[in-house]
């Protein structure tokens, strides 16, 4: 019977609410508007960041826990190596052999913390299929190579030992490359036209999606349209950097000097280019809290052994992702702050509207109370009017969040997850919200004396 009479009050409160709001639409608009942007806004936040969160989890797994990467540096203008000598002519105080496979033995052999290396050689060039030219990418690389930058292969096998070591002319290729060039069906066993040389395929591995972030700020390629090789089978069939020419050259300082004026004329510098071995130096430790000790190891050691010159760069994928991080983390903070003034802004505007309300309805409470209504009854007909002004403005928040969320990803190719429970938080936030903000215009409502409402002109 009391559940009865409770309900009863909920649907009578709940009718006189909607017509209260409906008599007042342009105003309980103008109420929500702090509501509405507040919630789509929480709602954009929580797009953004778990869409960052996953891509920041999936570079992660690209780039590896605790790799450190290694790149040359090729010689392509003046760097400061060089010096003025007395008769006016330039020179150079080193020469460096570059970053090369007797590097990579050498790191292997002198520091213990280090689990695997995997060194990388990259030629752009182009496979043949009927007559037509696809440009892909030819990744030389050691069979450590998929497990170093956790790449599962999703059919066929990884590089034998005995295939490695004899340049045999097999090679894995990339998901986009199969469906390229041998479209519905498999291409394990069949074979393809790299520049000059035909290569087995004998694996392919899983497509993964590769961002333009991850590919600008960390160096990743979209490995799916890569074309992979043995180490030794690139430098035999393809290209070593190490082989000299048989052209006459005076090399010093890394560089290659001509005459520009005469025999006793000053000497100009012409750069040698990439003249490193090795595209890319992988190096996984044993545990992360080691990477900044190892990269400290490898800087001296490489430096040392390139005749003090510092031809490579050393970076640490992880410490740039926990940047990335950071940032993004500061800008959803920012986007917080501004969600919670909306809030604010919003729950302060319900509020000022409930109290004009109980001011230009105060005969009306007076008469219900005079008939009868408790303070409670006068109350629970307030918050009933606020939250439903809240609720209003929360659907029509999560539904702008929404479409601000897609038209983000859309316009920026900034990557947003939409979630249920940020619209279910979305939506608890804006009633809570509404209930907060009208307690006091209730309160002011319940506590006015019956007979001095009635008579308040």
């Amino acid at each position: 019977m009391f559940d009865k009479i409770y309900i009863e009050k909920l649907k009578s409160n709940f009718t006189e609410a909607v017509r209260v709001i409906a008599s007042n639409k342009v105003r309980t608009l103008l109420t929500s508007l702090g509501i509405i942007f507040g919630v789509a806004a929480v709602i954009t936040m929580l797009a953004i960041g778990n869409g960052a969160e996953k891509e920041i989890l999936a570079q992660l797994e690209l780039v590896g826990v605790n790799n450190i990467v290694i790149t040359p540096i090729p010689d392509e203008k003046d760097d400061g190596n060089e010096e003025d000598s007395d008769d006016g002519t330039t020179e150079s105080k080193r020469f460096s052999k570059g970053l090369d496979l007797l590097d990579v033995k050498s790191i292997q052999k002198t520091i213990p913390s280090i689990k695997t290396l995997s060194p990388e050689i990259v030629l752009e060039t182009y496979v043949i299929k009927k007559g037509r030219q696809n440009p892909v990418k030819l990744i030389g690389v050691s069979n450590n190579y998929f497990k170093t930058s956790n790449i599962d292969i999703e059919s066929g096998k990884n590089f034998s030992s005995a295939q490695s070591e004899n340049a045999l002319p097999v090679c894995i290729i990339g998901k986009k490359i199969e469906k390229k060039l041998f479209t519905g069906e498999s291409a394990i066993g069949k074979r393809i036209k790299v520049k000059d040389v035909w290569l087995q395929v004998i694996g392919v591995i899983e497509e993964k999606f590769i961002s333009d972030t991850a590919q600008e700020n960390l160096g990743i390629r979209d490995m799916n349209q890569d074309v992979y090789i043995p180490l030794q089978t690139f430098l035999v069939r393809y290209k070593d950097r190490k082989i000299i020419s048989d052209k006459t050259i005076e090399i010093s300082g890394g560089g290659v000097f001509i005459s520009s004026g005469g025999q006793q004329g000053p000497k100009k510098r012409i750069p040698r280019g990439n003249y490193h071995q090795l595209d890319k130096l992988v190096v996984q430790v044993e545990n992360s809290n080691q990477l900044n000790a190892t990269a400290d190891v490898l800087s001296r050691m490489l430096k040392r052994r390139h005749n003090g010159m510092l031809d490579f760069e050393i970076s640490i994928p992880i410490q740039l992702l926990k940047q990335q991080q950071k940032t993004k983390q500061i800008f959803n903070i920012v986007l917080s702050i501004i969600a919670g003034i909306s809030l604010l802004i919003g729950g302060i505007g319900i509020m000022n509207i409930m109290l004009a309300s109980v001011l230009e309805r105060t005969k009306e409470i007076g008469i219900i109370r005079a008939i009868g209504a408790t303070q409670e009854d006068v109350i629970l007909q307030f918050l009933t009017e606020s939250v439903l002004v809240s609720i209003g403005g929360g659907i029509i928040g999560i539904a702008l969040g929404v479409l601000a969320s897609y038209i983000l990803e859309v316009t920026t190719g900034i990557e947003t997850i939409l979630s249920l429970s940020s619209i279910l938080l979305s939506f608890f936030v804006a009633t809570l919200i509404g209930l907060i903000f009208g307690i006091a215009p209730a309160r002011s409502a319940a506590n006015k004396s019956p007979i001095e409402a009635i008579r308040h002109e």
